[in-house]
């Protein structure tokens, strides 16, 4: 009966349901209970509206008439109480952001202003509300706005740089009462409302940092100045701008004294050279040099920049792979085992659903790992090379100053200012900007995929014991690799003992027709050879382009056509006008002129009581021959400012265009 009744189940027309029903039973891939995520960490709470104290729109309403008010009493303060009355017949007008052509500015002050406003920019791009005085109606009304943002916000902290270019005490208080407001609202909003639900909730505070940063300089640097000429209430005008610097740097140039340390070495060993290469990216200033303020503000928005984009690197997409590290499921383990992303440990192995959970979640965190250790990686190598390109402007500048053009150039320059370099030279600090923000992300995705290949390919199958592809490869194709190896050792081989023979005081080519049957017979692996020689040259040449892309100093094209390079294009004309208007020699030379004569003390009355031949007797000046020195010495000075001074060339006479005019020896003297 039961083995009827058995047979009367099997053929009964219920048969392929119940056995499709038993077999799908014992796969978990369908049937075992997946285990709920974790609603906070992939839906995280929102973040309540914050509303502070001094609210952005109020902030500005605020500060942007006060800062308009002080800007136009400072340009009537400029025009009418210091000797500027012949200008325009004393109308007031517009200040001067400093002097961004002189040597012995404010630095400090123009790098932080500019700060501030590139940082503004950047948030400024991903703002639902770019003007803060109006709200947009529309995705078209928004775009509009930020069009006018861009220029809200330089006008907005103009004053902010403008208070320090009269040099005066009430440009200082003026200037320490707006830098005071801004970083008190500023610092106040952040501390109220540190958290934003724009892309992350530290993302708003993380990139104000530089602002506050900037702002706090700025406090601390008016309040000090201004007291600093409070304390010389009393005392006369201060002297020209740069005057200081420029005498240093004459000084420096005429100084004898000789070069610390003996003779550079023939051969160095390969420590040392090493660390000659590795210093050539640490700039060190010297003594008589500075950097122009231009370049200054320029690596300090590269560096600002390199910091922005690698905070919105992170704040966009660290949290979202954490999220969805945490919220993976069983079924989304089992689409990624289904599509071989994850290795399957197999049905009927108890545990397997867990283990590849858990394998799934290590993926991510090495994608996590690989991501940050990229980032990391391509900051630093940013910074090296705006390094770099400190002390490589500093060896253009000084062979520039020195006449050495085509040191610099590939092709002979006349150092004049032209249209094109005037618009290079205002553009000079954004396009260094820009640069390193793109470079940044170009660098990013290159390293973020060399590392997850490497990691994925090398690091997780030697941790796991199983087999790569990459190996694989390398198994099947040893034959291939291994003549290749062969081939090249082989040639290297004969050249160095059958083909070139070494004599007495050089080497000659021997066995001609040695060489011949060689080179042909060994034409078809050279081929496979070149091969890889193309690909290696399209590695290193996208590495190297992607690494050096935030320098200007140098051309990431042929020296042939490096005009087609707008970033290296931009940097020549930029090093014309720096040349041709901060000369050091050029500038001491004027200051020289400048400089008022020495009064000299009256002759004291003769006596009528003498006698006549002690009359006719000249009495002798008793420091005759020191004025007589420093008469010399300053006219020494003078010819030498005039004859080192590129730009003068062209407007010497044709006599003095000649080398030897400017001391060179073009030959043994006559006797």
């Amino acid at each position: 009966m039961a083995s009827n009744g058995s047979a009367g189940i099997r053929d009964s027309p219920l048969e392929p349901g119940i056995f499709l029903e038993e077999e799908l039973g014992s796969d978990w891939y369908i049937y075992e209970s997946p285990e709920p995520a974790a609603p906070d960490d992939l839906f995280p709470e929102a973040i309540p509206e914050c509303h502070p104290t001094i609210s952005p729109r109020l902030y500005h309403t605020v500060m942007a008439p006060i800062s308009l008010a002080v800007i136009l009493a400072l340009s009537f303060l400029v025009k009418r109480r210091r000797l500027r009355q012949s200008c325009w017949n004393g109308v007031p007008g517009l200040l001067s952001p400093g002097n961004l052509l002189d040597g012995d500015g404010p630095r400090a002050v123009a790098a932080a202003v500019f700060g501030i406003l590139f940082s503004s920019l950047c948030q400024l791009v991903l703002d639902p509300a770019p003007l803060p005085l109006a709200s947009p109606s529309s995705p078209t009304a928004r775009e509009f706005w930020k069009i006018l943002a861009l220029l809200y916000y330089p006008a907005f902290y103009f004053p902010l740089l403008g208070c320090a270019a009269p040099r005066h005490r009430l440009g200082y208080a003026a200037g320490t009462l707006l830098a005071w407001g801004h970083c008190g609202a500023q610092l106040g909003h952040r501390l109220q409302c540190p958290l934003a639900p724009k892309i992350h909730p530290l993302y708003s505070t993380l990139s104000h940092v530089p602002v506050l940063l900037s702002l706090a300089l700025l406090s601390l640097w008016y309040p000090a100045v201004l007291l600093r000429s409070l304390g010389r209430a009393h005392a006369p005008e201060t002297q020209i701008p740069g005057k200081s610097y420029y005498r240093r740097y004459l000084k420096a140039v005429l100084s004898k004294r000789g070069r610390k340390g003996g003779p550079a070495k023939i051969e160095e060993s390969l420590q040392a050279r090493i660390r000659s290469h590795l210093l050539s990216y640490v700039y060190i200033p010297e003594e008589g040099f500075r950097i122009p303020l231009m370049l200054v503000v320029s690596v300090t928005m590269a560096v600002i920049a390199v910091y922005q984009v690698s905070v919105l690197l992170l704040a966009a997409v660290v949290p979202a792979l954490r999220a969805v590290r945490a919220g993976l499921t069983k079924d989304v383990v089992v689409l990624l085992v289904q599509f071989g992303l994850v290795p399957s440990r197999g049905p009927a192995v108890p545990g397997a659903m867990e283990q590849e959970l858990r394998t799934a979640r290590h993926y991510l965190w090495a994608l996590e790992v690989c991501y940050i250790c990229s980032l990391a990686l391509c900051c630093l190598l940013t910074c090296a090379m705006l390094l770099r390109t400190l002390a490589m402007h500093r060896s253009n500048l000084r062979a520039l100053y020195q006449g050495a053009v085509l040191d610099v150039f590939s092709k002979a320059h006349i150092l004049r200012p032209s249209r094109e370099s005037i618009v290079c030279w205002m553009g000079f600090s954004s396009f260094q900007a820009a640069f390193a923000c793109l470079g940044l992300l170009i660098q990013q995705v290159i390293f973020f995929l060399c590392s997850v290949a490497f990691t994925f390919l090398v690091v997780i199958p030697l941790q796991d014991g199983t087999s790569s592809p990459l190996f694989g490869i390398i198994r099947n194709m040893w034959p291939f690799w291994l003549a290749l190896v062969v081939a090249v050792l082989l040639q290297h081989l004969l050249a160095r003992s059958q083909f070139l023979e070494r004599r007495s005081l050089h080497r000659e080519l021997t066995n001609r027709r040695a060489l011949c049957i060689v080179t042909f017979l060994l034409f078809p692996i050279n081929v496979l050879v070149g091969v890889l020689a193309a690909v290696w040259r399209v590695v290193i040449s996208g590495l190297y382009n992607a690494v050096h892309l935030c320098r200007l100093d140098i051309s990431l094209l042929h020296r042939g056509v490096e005009t087609f390079d707008p970033g290296y294009r931009t940097y020549c004309h930029y090093l014309k006008v720096e040349v041709s208007q901060c000369h050091p020699l050029l500038k001491a030379f004027c200051f020289l002129l400048l400089q008022p004569g020495r009064s000299e003390a009256p002759a004291p009355p003769r006596d009528t009581h003498l006698e006549e031949g002690l009359q006719l007797t000249h009495p002798k000046a008793p420091a005759a021959g020191r004025a007589r020195s420093r008469r010399l010495r300053a006219r020494w000075c003078v010819a030498y400012t005039l004859l080192h001074n590129p730009s003068l060339t062209a407007s010497r006479k044709t006599a003095l265009a000649d080398p030897a005019a400017n001391g060179a020896q073009l030959g043994v003297p006559r006797p």
